[in-house]
C-alpha cells in the first residue's frame, strides 16, 4: 500500500509518546513505576471534577453537545472574550490540525522553532507544507530570526509559550516587537499549554493582544495543570473571523460529554489547582538544587518539567532509569543527544528519581 500513499506522508516520522505505566510494568516485570515523561499533573483531578464526571456518565448513550454550550460560557466569562471567539479541540493538539487544515495549502510555508513541540512539523508535513525551522538561541525562541524567515508563502507561525521541550518562554516585550509590522494575513499561533505555570511578571497578556491583532490564535489545554490528559480537551481563542473558518473544518461532536463536564468543574475549583501549582514550584526548586549538587546543567523552566544535560548518551540513561521503574523523556527525538526531560512529580517520585539518577551517573 506504500505506493498508494501520498509521498509526503511516507516522509513523516510518527510522534512517539512517553511510555505508559502499564506497558513498562508488563515489559520489565515491575510492580511500581513513576511516570515523569509526559508533563502531566501527578495528582488526580479534584473531587468536584470526579463528581461531575460521574454524573456525566449517565448520558453516554447520547451524542455530546457539539457546541460545548456550558464550557463555552464558562471560559468566555473567565477570559472576558466573546463566546464566538472560542474553538474546542480533542486536546489543543487538534486545534493545530484545524489551523493547518484551514489555512495552509500544499507548498505554502509554516515557520517553527527547533527544537520545539514535534506536532507542529508533523501536521505541516501532512498538509504538504514547507517547514522553515529556526534554531533556538540559548534554549529560547529567536523571534528576530523567525520574523526574518517570513516570505510571501508564509501562512502560519507557531510559538509555544512556554516552550515544550525546553521550558523557556517569550516575554511581553519580545512578542510585541515580533508582532509589530508582521503581515496581517499570517496567522500567529500562540500555544499556551503551560500558561498556568509561567511567571506572570513579564509574560504576555495574549488576550489583550487579540484586541489589537486579528491574526492571532491562542490555545490552552486541560491536559496539564488541570490533570485531564486522559480526557483530551483543549481550546483556542481568536477573532470571530478566524474561529468561523476553523469551525468549517472542525469535526462534529469532537469533545466528549465527560470531558466537557470535567472541564467546567475544573474551572470552578481553582483553589485545588492553585495548590498543585505551588507544590510543583516547590518541588521544581528541589530538583534544581539536587542537579547543582552533582554538577548537572539544566534549563531553568517556566513549566512543570525540566530539561537536563546528563553529559552522556541520554538513551542509555533513559533505559537505566526505566529498569528502575522511572519513565523520563529521552531527548534524542529533538536532536538533543545528551539530554533528558523530567516532569515534576509528587515529592516521593522526585526523590526516587534523584536517588536513581545519582546511582546511574
Amino acid at each position: 500500500m506504500k505506493n498508494a500513499a501520498r509521498k509526503n506522508i511516507l516522509k513523516i516520522k510518527p510522534y512517539v509518546p512517553g511510555k505508559p505505566i502499564e506497558e513498562v510494568k508488563r515489559d520489565l516485570g515491575l510492580k511500581e513505576v513513576c511516570k515523569l515523561a509526559s508533563n502531566e499533573n501527578p495528582f488526580s483531578p479534584s473531587p468536584k471534577v470526579l463528581k461531575a464526571m460521574q454524573k456525566a456518565l449517565k448520558g453516554l448513550n447520547r451524542y455530546p453537545d457539539g457546541s460545548c454550550y456550558y464550557l463555552r460560557k464558562e471560559i468566555a466569562k473567565n477570559l472576558k472574550v466573546k463566546e464566538t471567539q472560542l474553538i474546542f479541540g480533542n486536546g489543543s493538539d487538534e486545534v493545530i490540525f484545524q489551523v493547518v487544515r484551514a489555512f495552509v495549502n500544499e507548498g505554502e510555508e509554516i515557520v517553527i522553532a527547533h527544537p520545539t513541540f514535534l506536532m507542529y512539523g508533523i501536521v505541516g508535513q501532512i498538509a504538504g507544507a514547507k517547514i522553515k525551522t529556526i534554531p533556538l538561541k540559548n534554549f529560547r525562541y529567536d523571534l528576530v530570526a523567525m520574523k526574518k524567515a517570513v516570505s510571501k508563502k508564509t501562512k502560519v507561525i507557531f510559538i509555544a509559550n512556554p516552550d515544550n521541550p525546553m521550558g523557556t518562554y517569550v516575554t511581553k516585550k519580545e512578542l510585541d516587537v515580533f508582532l509589530k509590522g508582521l503581515r496581517k494575513d499570517i496567522l500567529v499561533f500562540l500555544d499556551e499549554a503551560y500558561y498556568e505555570f509561567a511567571p506572570k511578571k513579564d509574560y504576555p497578556n495574549s488576550f489583550s493582544l487579540l484586541k489589537k491583532y486579528k491574526n492571532i490564535i491562542v490555545t490552552r489545554t486541560f491536559s496539564k495543570m488541570y490533570g485531564l490528559a486522559g480526557l483530551r480537551i483543549g481550546y483556542g481563542v481568536s477573532s470571530e473571523e478566524v474561529i468561523d473558518i476553523l469551525n468549517r473544518v472542525r469535526e462534529p461532536f469532537n469533545i466528549n460529554s465527560v470531558a466537557q463536564a470535567a472541564a467546567v468543574a475544573a474551572l470552578k475549583d481553582q483553589a485545588y489547582y492553585q495548590k498543585a501549582i505551588r507544590l510543583c514550584e516547590k518541588e521544581k526548586q528541589y530538583l534544581y538544587e539536587e542537579f547543582k549538587k552533582f554538577g548537572l546543567s539544566f534549563v531553568k523552566s517556566a513549566t512543570n518539567f525540566v530539561v537536563i544535560d546528563v553529559k552522556k548518551d541520554s538513551q542509555k540513561v533513559f533505559q537505566k532509569l526505566l529498569r528502575k521503574g522511572i519513565i523520563v523523556r529521552n531527548m534524542n527525538a529533538w536532536g538533543l543527544k545528551n539530554y533528558i526531560r523530567v516532569t515534576v512529580g509528587k515529592p516521593q517520585e522526585n526523590r526516587k528519581f534523584i536517588r536513581s539518577l545519582k546511582e546511574i551517573l
